[in-house]
């Protein structure tokens, strides 16, 4: 049935029943029936001169950066304290507690930022917001309502430890934990669908009509490949926040004790920041496989347009936290007396890394002069070329991966000692997982350059499938191997000074690698509110230069990082006074 007819239906049906109710209901249909609004340039305020669109976007990337902190440092403060449980170590229950610790201070600010954000969209930006409330309708007021049970569950949770620390009591507050996480994760869902609506429309026709449910809306091409793309960006940079704010507390102390334990800390930060990077790319192919599937137009704007140089700089900040990871792991070797035996292969993960990132920061075509194209003979390097393109660029991601997991394994080993008869088999199995998964990768990578461009896509599932059965299966032998294993000593607080700056340039390359790609998808819709359906008039209505989002991002960057080594000083002030407090009594 076609939905004027239901509604012809629906209003005879009113008419009968209730006459003084046909005319509000017309009005309700006829304006679920009108298309988008369509501002003119008169209808986007201008107060004080503030340009609105920065104003915007640096509200948003704060409450981004903020939320992103929030949402991710509460999961894994729960997987700790099961860890506690399950082993038996309060090791575990102090660090999920200071993990929570931070995220109160943090969490305040994500609230106020959140609500400054509203404010700047609801004066600048009327019409479109108007729009988006129509659209999805009550669902704002179920995220206000989310945001507020999520609010009173954290704070109960966090001040709620001590009393549900011992007994049977842990499973009540872990329970607390996992509502909270759940709430978390909710909102994070609901806002991404507000967000890739913008990109890919669904649930309204193409003058921006309503013609399906909130449901519809909520459910657009790029929803679930948002979801997953956030989910696992924000575990990754929840890691590498609370790692740098390990390695700030590791530099402050004196006490050696308290050096091992925020080293400890430090080293389970940058594994949960690994685990949460590692599949990443993965995620990010998907988004931007489903944003080429909606619309060509989106997919080439971002990766052959006016957009593709910024992936070279996105190259040069993942080169970056691979390395900075790396050399962190690395460093990590010398807390155990075995380490020793596997620095050695140090050097040579280091030229596959550094080899990789050269790779990838290698464009195909330059930007040159007309005398520079003549002596050159064309836009690109005949030698270089060639590893600009895809098939290069995924050989060279997915080979960093795996040597970056390798070096994480190494660390592990070195600290056990199998005591299974059959252990040198299983490190033969290992070796061969290796070998025959990394000659899949570089064999896949060389094919890619051989096949059809319609197959150099699906070239590059082989290496995804390679890379993911290294990792899984040498974990999965590991668990096995190391069972009952004997535990070399580990020395925590044997580490380097300079290996904790390591953990520093982890949260800064993360920053502002979201800024840059935050940049990248909102710049997709170019001069649209709503992509095809409701564009934008306003003065601002073009895609900022690469020069432009350079300053805004790096601004943005560094302003969180003050409020972040602010929020890290009042953790340590709150500590200092309490021991003063302790002292004096």
């Amino acid at each position: 049935m076609k939905l004027s007819t239901l509604f012809a239906i629906m209003a005879a049906l009113t008419a009968l029943i209730a006459p003084d109710l046909l005319l509000a209901a017309t009005k309700e249909v006829a304006q679920v029936l009108e298309g988008a609004p369509k501002p003119s340039r008169m209808d986007y305020p201008v107060i004080a001169g503030i340009n609105a669109r920065t104003l915007a976007w640096v509200m948003a990337q704060m409450h981004l950066f903020l939320a992103a902190f929030v949402l991710a440092v509460p999961l894994f403060a729960i997987a700790t304290e099961f860890m506690s449980v399950v082993t038996g170590d309060d090791r575990f229950d102090n660090m999920a507690r200071e993990f929570m610790k931070i995220t109160m201070a943090a969490y305040s600010l994500t609230a106020l930022v959140g609500g400054g954000l509203l404010l700047v969209l609801l004066v600048f930006y009327p019409q479109l917001m108007g729009y988006m409330i129509k659209v999805f309708r009550g669902q704002m007021l179920i995220y206000a309502a989310l945001f507020g049970l999520e609010s009173v569950t954290l704070y109960i949770y966090f001040y709620s430890w001590d009393a549900l620390r011992r007994g049977n009591r842990k499973y009540y507050h872990m329970s607390i934990g996992l509502l909270l996480n759940t709430v978390g994760l909710t909102l994070m869902f609901v806002a991404n669908a507000w967000t890739s609506f913008m990109m890919s429309p669904a649930g309204i026709d193409p003058s921006g009509a309503i013609t399906g449910t909130v449901w519809e809306a909520t459910r657009n091409p790029l929803w679930n490949p948002l979801n997953l793309h956030r989910f696992l960006a924000n575990i990754a940079y929840g890691g590498a926040i609370v790692g740098g704010y390990s390695a700030y507390m590791f530099l402050a102390e004196k006490d050696p004790a308290k050096k091992a334990h925020y080293d400890w800390m430090g080293y389970t930060s940058n594994f949960i920041a690994i685990v949460g990077f590692i599949p990443l790319p993965f995620a990010g192919y998907w988004l931007m496989a489903e944003i080429y599937a909606y619309s060509q137009q989106m997919g080439i704007t971002a990766m052959g347009g006016i957009l593709a140089w910024l992936f070279i700089i996105q190259a040069v900040l993942i080169g970056t936290i691979m390395l900075a990871a790396n050399y962190y792991l690395w460093s990590g070797l010398m807390r155990t007396d075995r380490g020793a035996q596997y620095a050695k292969y140090v050097k040579y993960i280091a030229v596959v890394i550094v080899g990789g990132f050269l790779v990838w920061v290698t464009p195909h075509t330059l930007i040159l002069s007309t005398a520079e194209i003549q002596n050159l003979g064309g836009t690109h390097h005949k030698l270089l070329g060639p590893l600009g393109i895809m098939p290069a660029k995924n050989t060279a991601v997915n080979l960093m991966l795996v040597f970056t997991f390798m070096s994480f394994q190494m660390f592990y080993r070195s600290s056990r000692v199998p005591v299974v008869a059959w252990a040198g088999s299983a490190n033969m199995v290992v070796v061969a997982l290796y070998v025959i998964g990394i000659a899949n990768i570089v064999g896949a990578g060389i094919y890619g350059y051989i096949t059809p461009t319609v197959y150099k896509v699906g070239a590059s599932v082989p290496q995804v499938v390679s890379t993911l059965t290294i990792i899984i299966g040498s974990v999965i032998i590991d668990v096995f191997m190391l069972r009952g294993s004997i535990s070399e000593k580990v020395h925590w607080g044997r580490m380097t000074e300079r290996s904790q700056y390591a953990l520093f340039v982890l949260p800064v390359a993360f920053t502002w690698l979201m800024g840059l790609m935050g940049y990248i998808r909102s710049s997709l819709r170019t001069n649209w509110h709503i992509y095809t359906i409701m564009k934008d008039n306003s003065v601002d209505a073009y895609i900022p230069t690469v020069g432009d989002a350079g300053n805004v991002i790096t601004a943005v960057t560094l302003l969180f990082m003050a409020v972040m080594v602010f929020v890290f000083w009042l953790s340590r002030l709150g500590q200092t006074k309490q021991k003063g407090t302790e002292g004096s009594a």
